[in-house]
């Protein structure tokens, strides 16, 4: 089952890790403070995520970077983060 949140709002106050923890959460039916170890598995351990943020921001001159995605699994999900802001949530078969 698929589970697309737009989080590409431009005043988006949340870094992209923690969109990633809240789609999780809601696909859990949980609070995202309670995606953290031992029952779930923690999000630096899947990938960096100051990395991840670094890869969407604009670049230091603040023109934008050409549009992309990251595919990986998290929670026993398999998550696609766009450099749009769309997190999607998809249950691994």
């Amino acid at each position: 089952m698929l589970l697309s949140v737009d989080r590409s709002d431009a005043k988006r106050h949340q870094s992209l890790s923690y969109e990633i923890v809240d789609a999780v959460a809601e696909r859990e039916g949980v609070d995202a403070t309670e995606i953290e170890p031992p029952e779930y598995e923690a999000l630096y351990d899947v990938l960096n995520p100051e990395a991840l943020e670094a890869l969407f921001a604009p670049r230091e001159d603040g023109t934008p970077r050409n549009p992309g995605r990251v595919e990986f699994t998290f929670c026993g999900y398999d998550m696609v983060v766009t450099s749009d802001g769309d997190v999607t949530v998809i249950e691994t078969e």
